[in-house]
């Protein structure tokens, strides 16, 4: 086997601690030296982000406007929300249900809402004989005018926008605070 000649980087001195001709040993920790470094840049990174959006998303005051040919004024007045205005509506269809264990409410709060012209489809006990208030449950926004009107017709009682009842346009449930048209 043919060996290579003897050179001056082949005689190094035997009392350093090197690896081939020009590398010495690598020091202990250097791995870890390289990743403190990197979570300290990238610490510093988000940090700054954070402040940066801080400072722009407290910078940016939303406010509504009332424009007036090229003046904006701003307003602090709340737009008032439409009233609806209770009607009465005979094609709707109304269910009454009494939520308490007097016999006979639903068939005279429904004789209470037939002679103020509300056409009732049905009236009957609910499935809850412990109800304390009474409401008007609509499902569609466009009834709430009528569940209003059938509200006053059974004497002013609540009204709430809900999916439970699927059987009628209007369902009243009847509860312990109604004023039974029959006793007076």
């Amino acid at each position: 086997m043919a060996t290579e000649p003897r050179d001056s980087f082949d005689r190094v001195p035997s009392d350093l601690a090197r690896r081939g001709a020009h590398r010495g040993p690598k020091r202990r920790g250097r791995g870890w030296i390289a990743f403190a470094w990197a979570a300290l840049a990238t610490g510093v990174l988000v940090g700054l982000g954070v402040v940066g959006l801080f400072a722009v998303n407290n910078s940016n005051q939303f406010t509504s406007a009332i424009t007036g040919g090229s003046n904006s004024v701003a307003s602090d007045t709340p737009t008032p929300t439409p009233t609806v205005t209770p009607t009465v509506n005979p094609a709707a269809s109304v269910t009454i249900l009494n939520g308490t264990t007097t016999e006979g409410l639903a068939t005279r709060a429904g004789d209470q809402a037939t002679a103020d012209g509300w056409t009732v489809g049905a009236e009957a006990n609910a499935s809850a004989s412990d109800i304390t208030v009474s409401t008007v449950y609509y499902a569609d926004p466009k009834n709430e005018g009528a569940a209003k009107g059938l509200a006053d017709s059974l004497g002013g009682i609540a009204i709430a926008q809900s999916n439970q009842f699927q059987g009628a346009d209007l369902t009243a449930v009847l509860g312990t605070d109604y004023k039974d048209p029959g006793n007076g």
